[in-house]
C-alpha cells in the first residue's frame, strides 16, 4: 500500500504555493524587445545563410553564367559603412548622455541609409539597361534576390529607425532613448555583416 500511495501522490499539492513562490521574475530581466531583436536576427541569419547555400549549390550547375557586377555595388558599400558609422556615434553619444550626438549620429545613419537604398535601385535599373533580367540565368535571379531580401531588411530597419528619431527629437533626456538607439544601431551592424558576406559571395563567383 505505502508503494502504490508513494506512486500517486502529488506533492506539489502540498506545496503551499512554494513552488510558484519561487518565480520572482528575475529570470527575465532582459527587456522584451531587447530579446526580439536577438531571435529575429538569428531568424534573419538562418534565412540569409540558406540564400547562401542555394547560390553555391545552384552555380555548380551548366546553365549558370555569372553577372558582371556593377561599380556601384561598391559606392553602396560605402554608403553602408557610413550609415553604420553614423549610428554607432549616436550609440556612444547616448551612453555618454549627449543628446546633440546622438542626434546628429542617427541623421548621418538615416541619410546614408537612404542613399544607400537609392542607389540599389540605381544598380537595378543600370542591370536592366544592360538586358541583364531576372528570367535570363539564375545568376541573375539570385543577384535580384540576395540584394532585394537585404534592401527590405534595410527598409524595415529604417522605419524602426524613423520612429527612434521621432523619440529621439522629442525629449531631453538621452536616458529614455538610449536603449532605443542602441537596439537600432546593433541591427544596422547585422545588415553589414549581411552584406559584407553577400557582397563577397558576388564578388567570388
Amino acid at each position: 500500500m505505502n508503494f502504490f500511495r508513494e506512486l500517486t501522490r502529488k506533492p506539489w499539492l502540498a506545496s503551499d504555493g512554494a513552488i510558484v513562490d519561487l518565480h520572482d521574475g528575475s529570470a527575465f530581466a532582459l527587456p522584451k524587445v531587447t530579446l526580439g531583436l536577438r531571435v529575429f536576427i538569428v531568424v534573419a541569419s538562418v534565412v540569409f545563410t540558406l540564400f547562401v547555400v542555394a547560390y553555391l549549390e545552384r552555380m555548380t550547375l551548366d546553365d549558370w553564367r555569372p553577372m558582371a557586377e556593377p561599380w556601384l555595388l561598391w559606392l553602396s558599400t560605402g554608403l553602408l559603412i557610413l550609415s553604420s558609422v553614423g549610428l554607432q556615434w549616436a550609440r556612444v553619444g547616448a551612453r555618454r548622455g549627449r543628446l546633440d550626438v546622438v542626434k546628429k549620429g542617427m541623421a548621418i545613419g538615416g541619410v546614408f541609409a537612404l542613399g544607400f537604398l537609392v542607389n540599389q535601385l540605381v544598380v537595378w535599373q543600370h542591370l536592366i539597361d544592360l538586358g541583364s533580367f531576372v528570367t535570363e540565368n539564375p545568376a541573375n535571379a539570385f543577384f535580384y534576390l540576395l540584394t532585394g531580401a537585404h534592401g527590405l531588411h534595410l527598409l524595415g530597419g529604417l522605419v524602426a529607425l524613423g520612429r527612434t528619431g521621432n523619440k529621439v527629437w522629442g525629449v531631453h533626456e538621452v536616458s529614455t532613448v538610449r536603449l532605443s538607439v542602441d537596439l537600432c544601431t546593433v541591427y544596422w551592424h547585422f545588415l553589414l555583416l549581411i552584406w559584407f558576406v553577400l557582397f563577397g559571395l558576388l564578388l567570388i563567383t
